[in-house]
């Protein structure tokens, strides 16, 4: 028995060191397949690695990002916006000297219950909040075809009309039976047009279309301002069963105001979360973590820090990849390398701009990749050369 323990022991460090790469623990990159010589042809299974030069900062930099498609507006400006009426609104209407064709002013109405309120009272409420348990001003309501009944004048079709329009129209049909009719015609409660904010909002719900024209800044403002954890570079718009994303943070930080697109009736718009705009720091870091962007902006030493750093004793400092676009190009994504050794790496490490759902890895040494297999073969090794002790 003691004839058959070298062959045995050789045996089992053989069997052992063979598959080593795929038996040592640990995060490991297997370096084969990337090449960092841009001039060498790329075969198919090939990856090219850029090296993190200032140049390759300054190229991605003025690199032109292709622009976001954006809804087209129904006005030119917003000095050109106009209200129309639509069905359920509830209109105001003035007669001047003729108090019998007037809505009332300061009478009090009541929903049926205890709840009391004057017209003066609804006007000053918000409008973008819902009044549980209260009637409406009173006042002429747009019927579900668009029309109003008013004394003398009849059935008169008001929607899609501006309030100037209407009252013009009034001022038309009154003429046969009043003199020189004067008439003021207000919106008391807009109810016909409204959008939908939902999303990481502190006030989700519906708001309003007023005769105040409604932008992406005052939809967020007017819902109580975003969440903690909302993502403001990528707000989703639905409009007419169309997708189309907007970058609130470009309008804040930059004064993109392309971004502020003015909402209409039917928008939904929704304020995701940060999930979308991480990043994932991996490999020889003390604490492997998805690291959210701030603002949208997330550089490799922003990264690091936020993993705690890299390893010392562990980490191969010349290997600090940052893998791009696994999502879109599986097949064929921007792999880009910084030497850490080299004295400019720290100032490019800030310098050189993450995008959302780029995985920063930090590769292993050599020398550790093998002292965890011989950790991993030395216990094997131990147990024979105490079963040859025994055996003697």
């Amino acid at each position: 028995m003691n004839r058959r323990l070298p062959s045995l022991l050789l045996l089992t460090l053989v069997v052992s060191w063979l598959p080593g790469c795929a038996l040592v623990p640990g995060n490991s990159l297997d370096s084969s397949r990337l090449r960092d010589d841009a001039n060498q042809p790329q075969s198919t299974d090939t990856y090219l690695v850029h090296r993190i030069t200032p140049d390759v900062i300054l190229s991605l930099e003025t690199a032109q990002p292709v622009p976001a498609q954006l809804p087209q507006p129904n006005f030119a400006s917003l000095s050109q916006y106009v209200y129309r009426i639509g069905p359920q609104d509830i209109l105001g209407i003035t007669v001047w000297d003729h108090p019998e064709l007037t809505t009332p002013q300061g009478t009090t109405f009541s929903a049926g219950g205890t709840t009391t309120q004057t017209v003066a009272g609804a006007l000053a409420q918000p409008y973008t909040t819902a009044l549980p348990g209260q009637a409406d001003p009173y006042g002429q309501t747009v019927s579900p075809d668009g029309t109003i009944f008013f004394p003398f004048a009849g059935r008169v079709s008001v929607a899609g009309k501006t309030a100037q329009q209407v009252r013009e129209q009034l001022v038309k049909a009154l003429g046969p039976y009043l003199k020189n009719p004067q008439l003021d015609v207000r919106v008391l409660a807009y109810r016909s047009q409204r959008v939908q904010v939902t999303g990481q909002i502190k006030a989700p719900g519906p708001l309003a279309i007023t005769d105040v024209p409604l932008t992406l800044v005052d939809a967020i403002t007017r819902s109580g301002g975003t969440a903690d954890n909302a993502d403001l570079q990528r707000v989703r718009l639905t409009r007419n069963g169309k997708f189309y994303q907007l970058d609130a943070n470009g309008l804040l930080d930059r004064g993109d105001i392309s971004q502020n697109v003015l909402l209409q009736d039917g928008d939904i718009l929704n304020i995701p979360d940060r999930a979308d705009s991480r990043v994932f720091v991996m490999g020889e870091v003390k604490q492997p973590t998805p690291v959210p962007m701030i603002r949208g902006r997330l550089t490799i030493a922003d990264s690091l820090t936020n993993a705690g750093g890299i390893l010392d004793t562990d980490a191969n400092p010349r290997q600090v990849y940052v893998i791009r676009g696994m999502r879109t190009r599986p097949s064929a994504p921007d792999i880009y390398r910084l030497d850490m050794t080299q004295p400019d790496a720290l100032l490019l490490s800030t310098q050189f701009q993450l995008q959302p759902m780029d995985v920063v890895y930090v590769g292993t040494a050599s020398s550790v990749q093998f002292n965890r297999l011989l950790q991993q073969v030395l216990p094997t090794l131990e147990a024979l050369f105490y079963l040859k002790q025994l055996t003697k």
